[in-house]
């Protein structure tokens, strides 16, 4: 059986945040976000990484974490590419925009052999959510006409930001804690303790309690989702096609949600308590700077993690 790998999805731009926030240090070293998730995933267990990027980037990234990296884990890299597409398909005129989630994920096809996790590189994801995630993926491989995966999920209320508007997957589970459905909200911001979300351009609202279960695209599968995904991104380009050629993206948690209704598979909802931390914004990185100095004064990283 192979052990799990980690794949981290590091191909977006950061729009919002205005620069490759991937690259941006937090640590007293330069350390990058990715680095401490890199480092929590390698003593969890995760020998293998593949970074999902952009071409044009693959030297930077290079530079800035795999090189150091490769002396600790193997260290491999996949393209997302827009005209990664299936037979018959083309990139519509004028399109930009990556293809999403799933499309990331499926670059990374040809690197990936066994069940792998899924994680963004933006993200701060906590210790914890590695090791169960890990175990998860090394304990439960399919069972007979049934995928096994896993998700860790967060609070809402620690996910969202003060500076702007974010995107999450809410996320509904059944008594037995395995998810029912995951619901792509989009335009979500801070509300008190809550949340609050617009589907219209911020003419209603609708609420969201500050305890709703989010993913944070820390997904465990095993490799029967690169094929469902494949064999199902054809159909999203049709749709995509007629509905939005230039916007439309093949997001995980759509996929995910049409095999839970097929009964092809089941998600296990893992918690953690471990605190989210993230830059959607520029303005969030202060406050990521502060927790990640203060888990280091706690004992909980060392001051240089690849020393």
């Amino acid at each position: 059986m192979h052990k799990p790998v980690l794949v981290v999805m590091a191909a977006g731009m950061g729009s919002r945040y205005g620069g490759l926030k991937q690259l941006d240090p937090v640590g007293s070293h330069q350390q990058l976000i990715i680095d401490y998730s890199l480092y929590d995933a390698h003593r969890a267990g995760f020998d293998t990484v593949v970074f999902v990027i952009k071409r044009e980037n693959e030297g930077a990234f290079r530079a800035s974490i795999g090189d150091r990296l490769a002396h600790h884990m193997d260290v491999r890299y996949a393209f997302q590419e827009l005209s990664d597409l299936p037979e018959g398909f083309s990139v519509p005129q004028g399109r930009e925009k990556p293809w999403g989630t799933c499309h990331a994920v499926l670059a990374a096809r040809r690197e990936v052999e066994g069940p792998f996790a899924v994680i963004n590189a933006d993200d701060y994801y906590g210790a914890e959510s590695f090791r169960r995630i890990y175990q998860y993926l090394a304990d439960h491989p399919d069972r007979p006409g049934c995928y096994e995966f896993a998700m860790v999920g967060y609070r809402l209320g620690n996910t969202v930001t003060e500076h702007g508007q974010v995107s999450r997957g809410v996320c509904e589970e059944d008594a037995d804690g395995f998810l029912v459905r995951v619901t792509e909200c989009t335009n979500i911001e801070k509300d008190g303790e809550n949340a609050r979300f617009t589907e219209d351009g911020g003419r209603t609202c609708r609420s969201l309690p500050g305890g709703a279960i989010v993913s944070m695209n820390l997904w465990g599968f095993t490799h029967s989702f690169l094929t469902e995904a494949e064999a199902r991104f054809p159909a999203f380009l049709r749709r995509a096609e007629a509905e939005n050629p230039l916007k439309g993206e093949y997001f995980l948690p759509s996929v995910v949600t049409q095999l839970l209704e097929e009964g092809k598979a089941r998600v296990k909802v893992l918690r953690s308590a471990d605190k989210w931390y993230g830059v959607t914004y520029r303005e969030d990185k202060p406050a990521v700077v502060q927790a990640i100095a203060a888990m280091t004064a706690a004992g909980l990283y060392p001051e240089e993690l690849w020393a």
